[in-house]
């Protein structure tokens, strides 16, 4: 069994599932793809071995080109390899080729970002695909339902604007240096 987090926000999900569960622990990273004029609004999302999955009704409305998408989805590819150098540190890749893949993020606001890894990972060609979220918007619940072979969450939220920090305690944007800090510490655990 394999558990793969999303980062940022995935990796301290996942580092505890995967502890419990005596799991090999990896990443899969996903980004959504910005609007042109509103970066915290996405239209679609991008992985890190270049999978693609776009929201094509919101393409449809906002009129988009696919010159316009091929230039944020480019913009969005380079940050990945940025990040995938920056959190790799000294760690091979993870197998996941005929085993149970359980894929981690920190919730399901639109659901683009988990939709794009499971279908990265399912290229990898994983046994079963499962998605692990402690919080999810019934919208997205039932888009990543279509595509994975199974969904877990605690909590589903039918509220018209949802926001995953709305279903945390204490919620703050994990920064690069806490992932890698979180991922020495497993790695740290995992070598003794």
């Amino acid at each position: 069994m394999v558990v793969l987090a999303i980062p940022n926000g995935g990796v301290p999900v996942a580092l505890e599932v995967a502890s419990a569960l005596k799991a090999d622990l990896g990443l899969v990273i996903s980004r959504k793809i910005p609007l042109p004029l509103n970066p915290e609004a996405g239209f679609g999302a991008v992985a890190d071995d270049g999978t693609i999955i776009l929201n094509e009704e919101a393409v449809k409305r906002l009129g988009l080109s696919r010159q316009q998408i091929e230039y944020e989805a480019s913009k969005v590819r380079a940050e990945i390899k940025q990040r995938s150098l920056l959190y790799k540190m000294d760690r091979p890749l993870v197998r996941v080729s005929d085993r149970t893949v359980i894929i981690i993020d920190d919730g399901l606001a639109s659901g683009f970002t988990t939709m794009a890894a499971v279908q990265s990972v399912r290229h990898r060609r994983a046994k079963e695909v499962v998605v692990a979220v402690p919080a999810a918007s019934a919208i997205a619940l039932k888009q990543v339902e279509r595509l994975a072979d199974k969904v877990v969450t605690c909590a589903k939220g039918f509220m018209p604007k949802f926001y995953i920090s709305d279903f945390y305690r204490h919620w703050h944007d994990l920064s690069d240096d806490e992932v890698i800090r979180y991922l020495k510490q497993w790695q740290m655990r995992h070598l003794l």
